[in-house]
């Protein structure tokens, strides 16, 4: 067993720690000094590359083969590095507790939601008795909101939010003396993440646990933690109370984050252009059969009767809890999930009518960029590949005339020179990079309507500010109609034409966004309005 540290003690006390990648020019931690107290709550913030998910590798040594670890580290009072892999493994399980951005990666798909847990507690417990197991196993469920009765539920049964607090319990099991929590709620609407967020603090408080929360998430982080700390390039470069550095910031880098997020959180809605209608929606249905006995048909009803027009140059957001069917109305559109009724018309035609060469020709019409660009892009084609693959695949070009196009629309998304970039892998990219890549793939058609699935969502603010913009100026250069999905209410107030709030695959409001977030009048759209953390005030 690993000993209780000294509660008195730091659970974590990082000085002067160097973290070099394999193959890298640079050190991504480069002289980072963090302490971190029993019962502390600091969130770890910055843009994407300034080395944030880096210090959770190092600090449960996770580093790919062949990275250099220098400085001091301790964590519960022993040097991680210092420690046989048995002794390791046994310090990762006890004296940290992980929640990632996506529980998926940490579940296994073929155990049970009790499993989990209990094989968690049987590793660390030997001595236990399966009884015991079952009823701590039972209790953590019901401390994070879930029944017990899905004890024999698989992840895949489960929403985000579920999993997330799945993930949460697993964490919790051991009552840690720290718990990391990397991104836990990006992927989650502002309803879920407020409860998700809750039960993590609470349960951290009980159990005495410091929290690291890694965000880039500013006003997410002001409202969770009591303490931010600003990470530049591997180095600290501020840390303070979190309503200090929200309101009074020294640090430059930290002066443009909040300044970012300002400029976000206080936008007002665009007027939307007169122009003439791209897509129209009638009554589009999109129902998924449930498992249901042959003498009854039972339907999930994902998009349940969605009428709307975009109009050319117009941006319409579109927010709802989870399970609203926002990506759903995405999917549909795309041809990836059934339409059971209604009509899409595309510049008056309608694409349900259409079949073969013409339905895809029509198709090419409407693209989508994905929350997530690294998971949608092949990790083994280069970005001239990867964005020259759909020119390719419809026989619009030659490959050396593709290559060629590539360039110009890497340079029209930002990445300047397109050299730089043609033959880089997306692992060789910032955050900010792929999604720009992914914005080009998606481009290269010429569509006339892209659908943007939380597109910006796993960026920090500044980054944010500058894909929203590009955005814009590619919509005012080709007349793009947007389709902008996301969960994050001041994101849509700022940048989105108009706004419709989701709820049980139907629109139950709609109307400017900054009129929404200030006079909200269904249910829904109260609770996410609520839930929305904001900036605090300046005086």
């Amino acid at each position: 067993m690993v000993p209780d540290p000294n509660r008195s003690a730091p659970v974590l006390r990082i000085a002067d720690l160097q973290v070099r990648y394999p193959g890298s020019d640079r050190p991504t931690l480069d002289g980072l000094d963090l302490c971190l107290n029993p019962g502390e709550r600091l969130a770890l913030v910055g843009p994407s590359g300034c080395g944030k998910s880096t210090v959770a590798r190092a600090v449960l040594q996770l580093l790919p083969p062949g990275s250099t670890c220098s400085g001091s580290l301790e964590l519960a009072g022993r040097d991680p590095r210092q420690l046989q892999r048995s002794a390791l493994r046994q310090l990762r399980g006890e004296a940290v507790g992980l929640v990632f951005q996506d529980p998926m990666t940490r579940l296994n798909p073929l155990l049970t939601i009790g499993e989990h847990l209990r094989d968690t507690l049987a590793a660390h417990r030997p001595g236990w008795r399966r009884s015991q197991l079952r009823q701590r196993a039972e209790d953590l469920l019901r401390r994070v909101g879930i029944a017990p009765e899905r004890f024999g539920s698989y992840p895949h049964e489960f929403s985000g939010g579920m999993r997330q607090r799945l993930a949460i319990a697993l964490a919790m099991a051991l009552q840690p003396p720290l718990v990391i929590a990397d991104e836990p709620t990006t992927s989650l609407d502002v309803a879920v993440t407020g409860q998700v967020m809750a039960e993590l603090r609470d349960l951290c408080s009980e159990a005495g646990s410091a929290l690291l929360l890694i965000s880039h998430d500013l006003a997410m982080a002001g409202r969770w933690c009591d303490e931010i700390a600003v990470l530049d390039q591997g180095r600290l470069v501020e840390r303070a109370p979190s309503h200090q550095l929200l309101t009074r910031p020294t640090a430059p880098l930290a002066q443009r984050l909040v300044a970012a997020a300002r400029q976000r959180e206080g936008g007002h809605s665009p007027a939307p252009p007169t122009t003439a209608a791209l897509l129209e929606l009638e009554e589009l249905r999109s129902w998924h059969p449930l498992p249901s006995p042959p003498w009854q048909t039972r339907w999930l009803k994902a998009v349940d009767g969605i009428s709307l027009r975009l109009n050319e140059g117009e941006t319409i957001g579109v927010v709802g809890a989870s399970g609203c069917g926002k990506s759903s109305l995405c999917r549909a559109l795309m041809g990836l999930a059934p339409v059971r009724g209604g009509r899409v018309l595309l510049q008056g035609q309608d694409l349900r009518s259409l079949r073969g060469a013409a339905q895809r020709r029509a198709r090419r019409q409407i693209q989508m960029v994905f929350q997530d660009p690294l998971a949608c892009l092949n990790p083994q084609m280069t970005v001239a590949e990867a964005v020259a693959d759909p020119l390719l695949i419809h026989g619009l070009a030659r490959r050396a005339e593709a290559r060629e196009r590539v360039g110009r629309m890497l340079a029209s998304v930002g990445l300047e020179p397109a050299e730089r970039f043609l033959d880089r892998l997306p692992r060789q990219l910032s955050g900010g990079q792929q999604q720009r890549v992914a914005i080009a793939r998606a481009l290269i058609l010429s569509p006339k309507v892209l659908l943007c699935d939380e597109s910006v969502s796993m960026l920090d603010a500044e980054v944010q500010t500058e894909v929203l913009a590009l955005l814009r100026r590619l919509q005012n250069e080709l007349g793009l109609g947007l389709l902008f999905v996301t969960h994050d209410l001041s994101v849509a107030s700022g940048f989105c034409h108009r706004v419709i709030v989701l709820e049980g695959g139907r629109i139950v409001e709609e109307g400017p966004g900054d009129a929404l977030l200030r006079y909200p009048r269904a249910p829904i759209t109260r609770t996410l309005v609520e839930a929305c953390p904001r900036l605090p005030v300046l005086a």
